[in-house]
This record gives C-alpha cells, structure tokens and sequence, in this order.
C-alpha cells in the first residue's frame, strides 16, 4: 500500500519502471484522442470541476488510460471527495502511476501521469480517507471505465 512518503520519494528520486511503454507522435496523439483528451493528457490541462463523465460514476470495473488502455485504478477504491473529478485511494499497481513535482501556478503538487505512456491524469494530495490518507484527483477526459473487468 502506497503511502505519501513512497509518493514523494517516486517525484524526488525517480519512479518505478512500468510493466511496459507507449510512445507516439504528437500527430499520432492528436488522431486518436478527442480535441479535449488531448489538451487534457497530452497539454497538461484540467477539466472543470464536476463536469466529467466519470466523476459520479460508481459502476463496477476497472479505470484505464484513455490514452493506451493500462489499468490505473478499481472502482472499489473511488470515493467522493467533493473536489469536482473521480477520486482513488490507490493505484491498481504500484507502478501504474508516474509522479512529477509540479510547481506551477505558484504552488507545489505532485503531478500524476499515466507510467506507460505518460499522459497527464491529474494530481495527487495527502488529504484522503485512511488508511493511506492519499487523493489520486483524476480527469475523467484521462480515462475509461472497463466494466467487463467487474468483480
């Protein structure tokens, strides 16, 4: 189980290696994403609060990245945190999350992105329920349910 301190040595010291990669061109991104999962994932952007899909979505399955299909989260660990994006306690796999210090707009925050084809997700905060105390604030744009993997 991922801790804050594990988060914060992965953005200082480097992350775990994923299973595998993806890597694609710019052209490549821009043709298979639509115009908002792309400045979303690919331009680092955020979607308005409470206005993804996913957000107020419970359904059984399996969140993967929009960008190349790699499980990145169960549902049976999204909570409602009332930020306004869907909520995960912790990753599928430990290495499934990439972490980036992120200082911008003035503040400092650990950016997440997809560890196999780095895709922007969102970021993560030390202020969720226990027992990790961790918030992976996710776009929804940066994923998709996979209900056939229900449990």
């Amino acid at each position: 189980m991922l801790t804050w301190k594990n988060i914060i040595s992965f953005a200082t010291t480097g992350n775990p290696e994923p299973d595998k990669r993806v890597e694609k061109s710019e052209e490549e991104w821009k043709a298979q994403l639509t115009p908002e999962q792309y400045r979303v994932m690919r331009k680092k952007g955020t979607e308005a609060a409470h206005t993804g899909a996913l957000c107020t979505s419970y359904e059984a399955g399996q969140y993967n990245c929009a960008g190349c299909d790699t499980p990145l989260f169960d549902s049976t660990i999204k909570f409602e945190s009332g930020t306004g994006w869907p909520s995960f306690t912790q990753p599928i796999k430990d290495n499934a999350i990439k972490y980036i210090k992120d200082s911008s707009f003035g503040m400092v925050r650990v950016e997440v992105l997809c560890n196999t084809c780095d895709s922007h997700l969102g970021h993560i905060f030390p202020d969720g329920p226990e027992p990790t105390g961790l918030r992976y604030c996710v776009n929804s744009e940066s994923m998709v349910l996979d209900t056939s993997v229900a449990k």
